[in-house]
């Protein structure tokens, strides 16, 4: 019998993990990527009596390898917040399915685990940009504001470290930053202990987005806003966070971050307006690997003949 943990590799995904790891530990196969990298389940080959555990990946983009999973006889514990279209009907299968635009993985593994890690949830939380749903949850918990202030920074940096265009772009891998940060029951034990990480990961997201917010938009207007991102690892890097940036400082306004790539086409960051939480996933779905959710979702290979359409959907979706 095999075990295998596939999980997304930003805060939330990894948080997730985290989580579930800590009260229920496994020895098992770490299958995870760049943040962008969701069919992930394609990189095992599980067998009868297999136990896979996945988190914080599209369901409805992992369909096929999930029912061959199943059919082969394996077990799977599946838990996420994006698309998940219909849900395999199997005993073998255990799910966890909200696409609600205020929820995350990382809040649905707590909830399964009664709070127990709810500042690591939180931690997941604040890195999909889940500001007041963080701070909810970190509510009762008697934190100071300077603490919960340095959980949703961590949050961020460790989201931060799951764009690029491959992992030599990312601080860390994300299966090294798992078992960095899988020996804290507490988070603000990582920050203090594992200083120097925490270090990098701000040093390099501060330095990063500075460059992005030197950078005129390319479309705007009351409704939208459109920046185009150079071919280059700092850009890689940011795509996601800056976009979320955007988002909390003009919360009625939708974001779209596209960053050039070597193959001349495009990766697209969609944020939809804090305000009105919708629009994205149905956008981004319309093109061939595109996909998310409805409050954000992204576009990993947009041709270069189709980024006029795409710029006139992402307008139309958001005209006011």
């Amino acid at each position: 019998m095999a075990d295998y943990d596939v999980f997304n590799g930003d805060a939330d995904g990894i948080c997730a993990l985290l989580q579930l790891r800590q009260l229920e530990p496994r020895s098992a196969t770490l299958i995870t990527g760049v943040k962008r990298d969701i069919q992930l389940l394609q990189k095992i080959d599980p067998q009868a009596g297999d136990r896979v555990t996945v988190l914080d990946i599209s369901m409805a983009k992992n369909k096929v390898a999930l029912e061959l999973a199943l059919g082969r006889g394996a077990t799977v514990f599946y838990v996420d917040h994006h698309a998940a279209g219909a849900v395999p009907a199997s005993s073998s299968l255990i799910s966890l399915i909200n696409e609600a635009p205020n929820v995350s993985t990382s809040l649905l593994i707590n909830q399964y685990l009664r709070n127990a890690r709810v500042r690591w949830a939180a931690v997941g939380t604040f890195g999909d940009n889940l500001k007041q749903v963080g701070y909810a949850m970190l509510k009762n918990t008697g934190l100071r504001s300077g603490q919960v202030t340095k959980l949703e920074q961590l949050g961020i940096y460790m989201n931060y470290n799951g764009y690029g265009g491959d992992l030599s772009d990312l601080y860390y891998s994300p299966e090294q930053l798992y078992q960095l940060v899988l020996p804290y029951e507490d988070p603000l034990d990582f920050i203090d202990h594992g200083r120097e990480y925490f270090a990098e990961l701000e040093s390099g997201y501060q330095s990063d987005l500075s460059t992005a917010e030197a950078l005129e938009p390319l479309l705007s207007s009351e409704t939208s806003a459109t920046f185009m991102l150079p071919d280059e690892p700092w850009a890689r890097r940011v795509s996601g966070v800056f976009g979320n940036s955007l988002a909390n400082q003009y919360p009625s306004r939708a974001h779209a971050v596209i960053t050039e790539k070597a193959n001349r086409h495009y990766l697209v960051s969609v944020r939809a307006p804090l305000n009105n939480k919708s629009g994205a996933g149905n956008l981004c779905s319309q093109f061939p690997s595109g996909g998310g959710r409805e409050a954000a979702a992204g576009i990993n290979d947009l041709p270069m003949d189709q980024l006029a359409l795409f710029l006139d959907k992402f307008k139309q979706t958001y005209a006011g």
